[in-house]
């Protein structure tokens, strides 16, 4: 049995679509289970969002993922977001999550961030690509923008949450 799922993961290429149902699967679980809430992929002539129109303050969590294939994944949302998450997910007020300040949010948007890799991760290992989760790391600012990772291929995916543009942006070293 272990054989013949070898001889099937050799076969899978990872396809830009493989990449999309990945993604997509990964955050709609995360976001039905721990956020009590529909993330809807935008269609693709959505993403260019109008200048002006993307949030000045983000939160973005990243993690990568090593081993069969390596690549790193984004979650860029708007601070806003990023705290109505933050309670959902901790069962908290916002005036709670407020009173406990960034920690919290970083906290959660860390976990959130591992969550969906995670599950991004572990459809690659299915198909034959064991990797392995690096630490999340979490930058807040403004006006943030994400830089390619040199010879990786990249693809980004807008999602509406509650309302809320969630970005995520992957970026994985094909050989």
């Amino acid at each position: 049995m272990v054989a013949a799922h070898h001889m099937l993961a050799a076969k899978i290429q990872i396809t830009d679509q493989f990449i999309q149902d990945c993604v997509v699967r990964s955050i709609q679980s995360v976001c039905r289970t721990m956020l009590h809430c529909d993330a809807a992929l935008l269609a693709p002539e959505t993403n260019a969002a109008p200048a002006g129109s993307l949030p000045l303050s983000q939160i973005v969590g990243s993690v990568g993922f090593v081993g069969g294939i390596d690549g790193l994944i984004y979650l860029c949302l708007p601070e806003e977001f990023a705290k109505i998450a933050s309670g959902r997910m901790l069962g908290m007020s916002p005036n709670e999550i407020e009173m406990h300040g960034h920690e919290v949010i970083h906290d959660a948007i860390g976990e959130i961030t591992n969550m969906t890799v995670g599950g991004f991760k572990n459809t690659l290992c299915d198909f034959g690509f064991p990797c392995r989760l690096t630490l999340p790391t979490i930058v807040r600012g403004h006006k943030l923008t994400i830089a390619a990772i040199k010879s990786a291929t990249r693809h980004i995916f807008h999602f509406d949450c509650s309302g809320h543009r969630v970005v995520a942006d992957v970026q994985i070293k094909l050989e």
